[in-house]
């Protein structure tokens, strides 16, 4: 015997001693199902919009900055606070007051600007949080800390920690699906999207976001080669998944279960994914709540519609990503092709879950890693400006699940520049959406590195009570 071979048989196999492949596949001895009390939600849908869309000219009015257009925005404001290197080297940082008109909407008179006249009919849906800010002013640890809750690499995204959580409802589709949105009106600044934003970390990989593809297949490698029947298919996993089953007994890795167990989804995956994707049952009043884009597969609108086609499946995690809201420049016309892409789809989707009775229990969330500056970055104008990153305050909606409805939380300087009032951080975001799934962050944990590790890391997160119903 091999010398690696007697220590995986005689040190790891007496630490796994007596673990079965199902709680293996759990990581361990944790449960994969941790429910701590009544969550008001039972899945999410989350609208990621990457890039970072301008709080300033959507949802956060600020009037008076009208009056003081190409002034220096008050040293007593920034109080010396970071810029990156894109605005670092100007002379002076002019304000650029918002070139949309604003209006109150709804029962609720929440402004929201005329570029997203769908989204301001639906406004008494939404809870509006003003005040969400970020340590991160870059877009990749920003976007990572949205969805890991740190600006390190390599941790566990929010829709694994849920998958692993909460367990499947439904056991022949992933728990979490990821559809990146292909088409989009901004040509310019488009930062890439990567796979860790929807990974799994250090948790175990069946919990790994699984992205669907807006052309061809919609799984990679999901159909049968040529000359493969459903039937062998059926004989070789049997065979594979016995071998496999051996191994476990010998090692006790636990990706060796996570390989049995999706290679079994993806059996059940190739009769379910079809029908999934397949929108031409959907009517012509469903399709035109979506916009006439709803027509062409890998756009947002099309997407939104995929979505709720997943949580009438109950798939527990969605995550559509829309990209191009990166507005360094010419913000006044790219911001309204971003708007167009999205604004339409965001209330159709909104509408549709709740005319079928799944908006009570299906979270829809709804922003980017951080927003823009009041001050422009590069030649102002009176109809032409662009603008920097923004970590300090940005607004970001949430709807359903237990949200009350026609809110808006937290308040920022005149600026647009401070948090004067409830501030969120990301890690709160994060908090509050596994709270509404009946998940206390504190106490859903995995063992690694000798911590207990959080999906809201070591440091101290709180939720959002404010704005639960």
């Amino acid at each position: 015997m091999k010398r690696r071979r007697f220590l995986e048989s005689a040190g790891l196999g007496a630490v796994v001693s007596g673990t079965s492949l199902a709680a293996a596949s759990g990581g361990g001895n944790q449960s994969s199902q941790v429910q701590h009390f009544g969550g008001r939600a039972k899945r999410v849908i989350y609208l990621f919009m990457a890039g970072g869309p301008s709080q300033i000219d959507l949802f956060d009015h600020k009037p008076k900055t009208t009056a003081l257009f190409d002034k220096d925005l008050p040293d007593s404001i920034r109080m010396g606070q970071r810029v990156t290197n894109m605005t670092a080297g100007q002379s002076r940082f002019p304000i650029a007051p918002s070139v949309f008109q604003f209006q109150k909407h709804g029962q609720s008179g929440i402004d929201v600007s005329e570029l997203l006249p769908h989204t301001a009919s639906i406004v008494d849906e939404l809870a509006v949080i003003k005040t969400v800010h970020t340590e991160a002013i870059n877009h990749d640890p920003a976007k990572t800390m949205l969805c890991t809750s740190s600006q390190l690499p390599g941790l566990p995204s929010i829709g694994a920690w849920v998958s692993f959580g909460l367990g499947s409802i439904n056991d022949s589709l992933p728990n979490f699906i990821v559809l990146n949105s292909a088409k989009w009106s901004g040509k310019v600044n488009v930062q890439g999207l990567y796979s860790r934003l929807w990974g799994t970390g250090f948790l175990p990989g069946k919990h790994q976001g699984v992205t669907f593809q807006s052309a061809g297949s919609p799984v990679l490698y999901l159909e049968n080669p040529e000359g493969v029947n459903r039937k062998s298919r059926r004989r070789m996993l049997d065979l594979t998944g016995a071998l496999n089953r051996r191994h476990f007994e010998q090692i006790g890795d636990p990706e060796i279960s996570t390989t049995i167990s999706q290679q079994e989804m993806a059996y059940r995956m190739q009769a379910t994914v079809p029908e999934l994707t397949d929108t031409s049952a959907e009517s012509e009043q469903v399709r035109a709540l979506y916009g006439p884009e709803v027509e062409t597969p890998g756009t947002f609108a099309h997407n939104c519609l995929l979505a709720r086609r997943m949580a009438e499946r109950d798939v527990r995690f969605v995550q559509v990503f829309h990209r191009g809201w990166d507005h360094h420049s010419k913000l006044p016309a790219n911001l309204k092709g971003q708007c167009g892409d999205v604004d339409q789809a965001c209330r159709g989707l909104i509408l549709d879950l709740k005319q079928r009775g799944l908006l009570d229990d299906t979270l829809v969330v709804w922003g980017g890693e951080f927003g823009r500056t009041i001050f422009s970055q590069g030649r102002l104008s009176q109809s032409d400006y662009g603008r920097d990153h923004h970590p300090r305050c940005f607004t970001m909606w949430m709807a359903g699940g237990g949200i009350k409805p026609g809110t808006v939380h937290g308040e920022t300087d005149e600026f647009g520049y401070n948090i004067v009032r409830d501030p969120v951080h990301v890690r709160d975001l994060n908090a509050t959406i596994l709270h509404q799934l009946g998940i206390d962050h504190n106490r859903l944990t995995f063992p690694h590195n000798g911590l207990d590790a959080r999906p809201t890391g070591v440091e101290e997160a709180h939720v959002i009570r404010e704005i639960l119903a």
